[in-house]
């Protein structure tokens, strides 16, 4: 008898395209893989809550596999309050507002984000600071690879919400993966999350091997 086949729901980190998931391996009898875009809000001020309901709905399969990247973990926790989920993973992301670094809450409180021009929002360079908290040349060639929405209401939306999440306690059902020198979550203020050692904020591709292990035993231990 053919053994029924675990579906699990993928979304990129802010502005980036489901191809940052490209290297992730998993055994192929075992699961099923789909990858999640981002949408565009509805409006500049749509709630988190309203936008984590049209992305839950993009989700067909029952009882599935939920897997974020950075600002995506934030959205399938969200999301996950409208789906009953065999578990919820979070990479290079936070399960609370208190896991977000001193910098990071100055610059939601100082209102420092509103400085930043749609205009230098779309700027790669820019973005990919944000977003991966390094600008080298190297990885610079990655980050065009890998960031594919440049809407300025999304973008401007996206980081909003990434600085004013208010959830408080961590999920029940989640399991978070993080890598030991993330520059923009700091594992200093992250509390219980599988390490990732020398992993950064986009270890998601070039650390992925020992992430798709770390996925397919938890997930295995589940069946």
């Amino acid at each position: 008898m053919e053994t029924q086949k675990t579906h699990i729901y993928f979304v990129p980190g802010l502005a980036a395209s489901p191809e940052i998931f490209e290297f992730l391996q998993f055994p192929e009898n075992e699961f099923e893989l789909h990858f999640l875009e981002w949408l565009i809000p509805l409006t500049a001020h749509e709630p988190l809550e309203a936008y984590a309901k049209r992305m839950s709905d993009l989700v067909l399969e029952e009882n599935p596999v939920i897997v974020g990247v950075s600002f995506g973990g934030i959205m399938v926790q969200e999301m996950s309050k409208n789906l009953l989920c065999k578990k919820v993973i979070i990479i290079s992301s936070v399960k609370n507002r208190d896991e977000l670094s001193k910098a990071l809450k100055l610059i939601q409180k100082l209102k420092i984000y509103k400085l930043f021009p749609s205009k230098v929002i779309e700027n790669i360079e820019m973005l990919s600071f944000f977003a991966f908290g390094n600008t080298s040349k190297t990885r610079l060639k990655l980050y065009k690879k890998y960031f594919s929405v440049r809407d300025r209401m999304y973008l401007n939306w996206s980081i909003y919400h990434v600085l004013h999440w208010q959830q408080t306690k961590p999920l029940a059902n989640i399991l978070h993966i993080h890598g030991t020198d993330d520059a923009i979550f700091s594992s200093k203020y992250i509390k219980n999350f599988i390490p990732v050692e020398k992993g950064t904020h986009i270890m998601v591709i070039n650390k992925a091997k020992t992430i798709s292990k770390i996925i397919t035993d938890s997930l295995k231990m589940l069946k």
